[in-house]
């Protein structure tokens, strides 16, 4: 009976929505509407779908294959250094509702998701003759708690479970934890209305970063609730001691440092519930001890009068992201390339982009390419993997994060087709300018 008043609800509101939206906003300037207010979101999820004979659609000298299926909810992928990937899969959150709309909400989010549980585990691929089709397949740690962020550096393995940071030792060739994981510190997981945890570490090692999302969509729970939240921690990697590096970071869902400069990138999912083209997901540079605007302001000074008590000096200081992606692509993977992975793709990052499940037509459910040029962002987004979201509106599909092999693949998490694909360039695109 729950169900069905829900539906009816849906049914009812949804009708009322809005007409379809003009496409996304890209770049350093994106074009802001006036913020839209009702009593729902623009609801539509793409509901599930297989994917049969067919595949994700790759540019033309690229080829795609999925090299490991039936997986339980695939998140995150590391490559460790002999070549085999270590896959995080898991499923957390479950914060309570708050309002009607959260019920509903919640519900239409329920339908565009695997019905697997997540493994609450790491599984380990392998590639033992050099073939690409992985053959060796083992689970490398079990009884984890939503692991989601990964990271390798000086023989050790972090994973950033939802509620506390960890890590393995490691020898190479090794397909199994030796022992339980040590835990370096504490993450916040109360309520934990965004439970993924995205992870990096400095090139030294010394360092990792956290990213740590809201408890809320605009402060709801209230302010308590958001203690060390919205921000990207930083923590020792040794001792475990650790403190905000950047903060009004809505959900920042995926970490990356870029070579040569050792920066500090994110993807960060935006605030919800203004319209369907604000506010635009993005990418950008992270600056230590930057405010990025959550709860207060968006885009930069684009004041959010939901927030109550306003900060003036909050909203003056807000920094401006580097790159929009569109609102709702709900970009949750980031990794920058190499030049391994062909001319046309050598330099830039790409992002898995998870879809949408508030703004009509669907939007994201696809692999996006950044195009970098003199280390920032340079250009519109290319699609580099499409054909998730079928012509009537179902997903076979959601990507989620995106790992780049440094002999030149493309590692790709799918959480609803419990697959991870890898998207390889054929010889003569590796070489083409």
């Amino acid at each position: 009976m729950r169900k069905l008043l829900i539906l009816a609800a849906c049914t009812t509101l949804l009708a009322a929505c809005g007409e379809e939206v003009e496409p996304l906003q890209y770049g350093a300037e994106p074009n802001l509407p006036e913020a839209q207010r009702g009593l729902l979101p623009d609801m539509k999820i793409a509901l599930p779908a297989e994917w049969g004979d067919d595949l994700p659609t790759v540019p033309q000298g690229y080829t795609i294959t999925p090299i490991a299926t039936g997986l339980a909810v695939p998140r995150q992928t590391l490559v460790l250094p002999n070549g085999d990937i270590l896959v995080a899969e898991g499923s957390g959150g479950g914060a309570p509702t708050l309002r009607p709309k959260d019920l509903i909400a919640n519900y239409i989010k329920g339908l565009g998701k695997t019905d697997v549980k997540g493994g609450n585990r790491l599984t380990l691929l392998r590639d033992t003759d050099g073939d690409g089709a992985y053959e060796t397949r083992e689970i490398f740690a079990k009884d984890l708690n939503a692991p989601y962020g990964l990271a390798f550096v000086n023989g050790i393995i972090y994973v950033a479970n939802q509620d506390e940071l960890v890590r393995f030792t490691y020898r190479q060739g090794q397909t199994r934890a030796e022992g339980p994981p040590e835990k370096v510190t504490d993450l916040p997981s109360a309520i934990n209305h965004h439970w993924t945890k995205a992870l990096t570490a400095s090139p030294d090692g010394r360092f990792l970063f956290v990213g740590i999302g809201s408890n809320s969509n605009i402060t709801e729970r209230g302010m308590d609730a958001e203690t060390d939240r919205a921000m990207v921690w930083q923590v020792d990697a040794q001792t475990g001691a650790h403190r905000p590096y950047a903060t009004g970071i809505r959900n920042p869902t995926a970490l990356a440092i870029q070579p040569g400069t050792n920066q500090l990138w994110a993807v960060a999912n935006e605030r919800d519930e203004i319209g369907p083209n604000l506010v635009p997901d993005y990418l950008t540079s992270v600056r230590e001890g930057g405010f990025y605007g959550w709860p207060y302001s968006y885009w930069g000074q684009n004041v959010d009068p939901r927030a109550q008590p306003q900060d003036p000096e909050k909203v003056a200081a807000a920094i401006r992201p580097d790159y929009s992606l569109g609102s709702h692509v709900a970009a949750l993977g980031l990794a920058f390339s190499t030049p391994a992975m062909g001319g046309d793709f050598a330099e830039g990052v790409f992002i898995g982009e998870h879809g949408s499940w508030n703004r009509t037509p669907p939007v994201g459910y696809k692999v996006i390419f950044v195009p970098f040029r003199d280390g920032k962002p340079a250009g519109d987004p290319v699609d580099f993997a499409t054909g998730f979201l079928t012509e009537d509106g179902k997903a076979r599909g959601r990507p989620v994060g995106v790992t780049v092999d440094p002999k030149g693949a493309l590692i790709v998490a799918d959480d609803m087709a419990n697959t991870v694909w890898r998207i390889t360039a054929n010889p003569d695109a590796a070489t083409r300018n």
